[in-house]
């Protein structure tokens, strides 16, 4: 089947909570976040991938002037190396449209996505050191200019 990208949907949010919990664990978001995230429109935009009728990924933004902030960018493992990263990326930019530059946030320790945001032209600018916990690893916050 091929990948499809749609508005995230309210409910979407049982399905989400199972994905964000295997790819983030202890760092996660909670539905009542999700439920945040969503009630945040339309400042606030999210996508959901879907490959059949499962959801394999799903990006948002928060675009609320001159400055855009990726909250949230993520895929499956069993997508992960497809391109769908890469299908996010470009949606999130897309949606930046507007703003004078685009900032997220990365944990130091995530090589393969540091990689991702690099090919889009994310420049580092700042460090949270140790911002999350537990394990003690920094934040890298990364800035696109449009």
């Amino acid at each position: 089947m091929s990948v499809e990208l749609r508005d995230m949907q309210w409910p979407d949010l049982a399905a989400l909570d199972a994905l964000e919990k295997e790819l983030f664990g202890p760092w996660a978001w909670s539905q009542e976040t999700w439920w945040q995230e969503l009630a945040g429109r339309p400042r606030r935009r999210y996508v959901v991938a879907t490959d059949g009728d499962d959801i394999v990924g799903y990006a948002g933004l928060d675009h609320g002037g001159d400055v855009s902030d990726v909250m949230t960018v993520a895929v499956a493992p069993s997508h992960q190396g497809t391109g769908l990263g890469r299908s996010l990326m470009q949606w999130l930019l897309e949606q930046a449209a507007g703003s004078e530059a685009v900032l997220l946030e990365v944990r130091a320790d995530n090589a393969p996505a540091i990689a991702l945001y690099k090919k889009f032209g994310f420049e580092q600018i700042q460090v949270r050191r140790r911002y999350y916990q537990p394990g003690d690893v920094d934040a890298l916050i990364l800035r696109r200019l449009l």
